[in-house]
């Protein structure tokens, strides 16, 4: 196991303890099964890492799955052979990359109880429909990208703090007054994060082209590797889920007319709403759907937009200020684990009880002016009024 400790060894020297995930202190890292999924390049292994050096190192253990120490040997015996040297930690990146990873959990959860294994997975896996049952067995959390309270604290531009929803919608005019004390220039920094900041390569890159080239590279590799693995797509069915995306990413926020996709795309309506889950399960698109719809695999979305405002700049040249308003609002609300559906007056309704209308400074309140429990999210302005919050606010709900 030499060249498992050696690669361990090079890859916490450089695993930074500076800057923590919003998620780091919501994981239940004593449980015995935990897995964080999430796209590719949100910090999931950095996270798991971060824990892992607060940990002995003499009882723990960090493998990933497409090491080629792993072409030689299993999971199942990678763990019980650190176990017979009293390891009591394994983390496995990347466990989607191993081909009976859910059968080997489990056997490594039931014949070592001592032992707590943390893993890292796709967006795109559904850990509890694997051939083995891990129901009853493993915990599931998801990293989403940062926020835009994240952005400013990675970037050491200020440290601030988050707010329930209830919170800011009540209080926004106060908040966002306390928020500038610290914060002199919120809308200079907010379009910067719409652009580059939703996930932390920003770190690793000199320029917004590099950020969007990477970005770009990045759905690519979750297209042509992560879902191509998981679903076992042909390239001819590659070359389609690309193409689907081109359609999609062209003209965001899309009302999906399936049949007509079906047609474009030589494949049956069937197909195309699978793929449209298996998109938005891999954090790459958002299914919307109206009040009373239901979000069964064949029941069709009403309204789809790209998972974050980064990839509408990687995806397209100029993104539509619109739709990078909706986009944003759906992600952080979403992302904190908000009930979200398009609304019959507004934009959207959020847990059956909020109505949002978003739009740019000089939006009016006609379309919500009988509704109650009702804001306008404006673009563009620092500070609200009674029911007009301003559009940046939403990046501090987590």
């Amino acid at each position: 196991m030499e060249k498992l400790f050696s690669f361990q060894n090079n890859i916490l020297q450089n695993t930074p303890l500076s800057f923590k995930r919003y998620l780091y202190q919501q994981i239940p890292f004593h449980s015995r099964l935990v897995g964080v999924k999430g796209i590719r390049g949100v910090g999931k292994t950095t996270l798991l890492l971060q824990y892992f050096k607060t940990q002995s190192l003499s009882t723990s253990l960090y493998v990933t799955a497409d090491h080629p120490w792993f072409y030689q040997h299993s999971l199942l015996e990678t763990a019980e052979e650190w176990h017979k040297q009293g390891g009591r930690l394994l983390v496995i990146d990347e466990v989607h990359k191993y081909a009976h990873w859910s059968a080997e959990l489990k056997n490594i959860y039931d014949g070592f109880p001592e032992m707590r294994v943390l893993f890292t997975a796709s967006s795109a896996l559904d850990i509890y429909r694997g051939e083995a049952d891990l129901s009853r067995r493993a915990l599931s959390v998801t990293l989403h990208g940062m926020s835009f309270r994240e952005y400013l604290s990675l970037y050491q531009l200020a440290d601030l703090p988050s707010f329930p929803l209830s919170d800011l919608l009540e209080n926004h005019q106060i908040i966002a007054m306390e928020l500038m004390q610290t914060l002199k220039t919120p809308l200079l920094h907010f379009k910067k994060y719409l652009q580059t900041g939703y996930l932390p390569l920003g770190v690793q890159t000199s320029s917004e082209q590099e950020y969007g080239m990477r970005t770009f590279q990045l759905i690519d590799a979750v297209l042509g590797f992560d879902l191509a693995f998981l679903h076992d797509y042909s390239a001819s069915h590659q070359s389609k889920i690309r193409r689907l995306l081109g359609v999609l990413a062209d003209t965001v926020p899309y009302i999906p007319n399936i049949q007509e996709l079906a047609t474009v795309l030589q494949v049956s309506r069937n197909t195309v709403l699978m793929w449209l889950q298996h998109l938005e399960q891999a954090a790459i698109i958002r299914n919307i759907h109206k009040e009373g719809h239901g979000t069964s695999v064949l029941q069709k979305p009403d309204k789809i937009v790209l998972e974050n405002t980064n990839f509408n700049y990687a995806l397209g040249k100029t993104p539509n200020e619109g739709t990078l308003r909706e986009t944003f609002v759906a992600n952080q609300l979403c992302n904190k684990g908000h009930h979200l559906v398009l609304a019959e007056q507004g934009d959207f309704m959020v847990d059956d009880k909020y109505t949002l209308e978003v739009g740019g400074k000089n939006k009016k309140k006609k379309q919500i002016a009988a509704l109650s429990n009702a804001w306008i999210v404006k673009d563009n302005i620092e500070i609200g009024y009674t029911n007009v919050i301003p559009l940046w606010l939403f990046g501090f709900l987590y």
